[in-house]
C-alpha cells in the first residue's frame, strides 16, 4: 500500500548550501573564507583568483592584473554578503591585492 502522507521537498540547491555552510562553520576560522572564496566567486573568477589569507576580519585575494581588482572591488558588496552566510568568522573587508604584492 501506499502511503498517504505528504513528504516535504526541499530543492537541491538549498539542502546543499546547508551543507557547505555547516562544513565551512566546523572548520577553523582563519580557513573557512579562504576556503569558501572559490564558492562564493564563482568558477570563472576562482579560475584567475586565488584567496591567500583570512586575519584581522580581511580577506585577501590574490589576481592578476589591476583590470581584475577594479572589477572585483565593485563585486565586493554582493560577495561579502554571500560569504558571510557561510562561514562563521565575519568576513569585514575583501582586499585585492596583485599576484606581485603577495609575499
Amino acid at each position: 500500500m501506499h502511503s498517504k502522507a505528504k513528504t516535504r521537498m526541499e530543492p537541491a540547491g538549498a539542502g546543499l548550501e546547508k551543507i557547505l555552510a555547516d562544513s565551512l562553520r566546523r572548520m577553523p576560522l582563519t580557513d573557512a573564507p579562504v576556503i569558501a572564496w572559490p564558492l562564493v566567486c564563482g568558477s570563472a573568477v576562482a579560475e584567475r583568483t586565488r584567496a591567500v589569507s583570512f586575519t584581522g576580519g580581511v580577506l585577501r585575494v590574490e589576481v592578476s592584473d589591476a583590470g581584475w581588482r577594479r572589477e572585483l572591488q565593485a563585486l565586493a558588496p554582493r560577495y561579502l554578503a554571500t560569504i558571510n552566510r557561510y562561514v562563521g568568522q565575519r568576513v569585514q573587508r575583501l582586499e585585492f591585492v596583485l599576484r606581485d604584492e603577495v609575499r
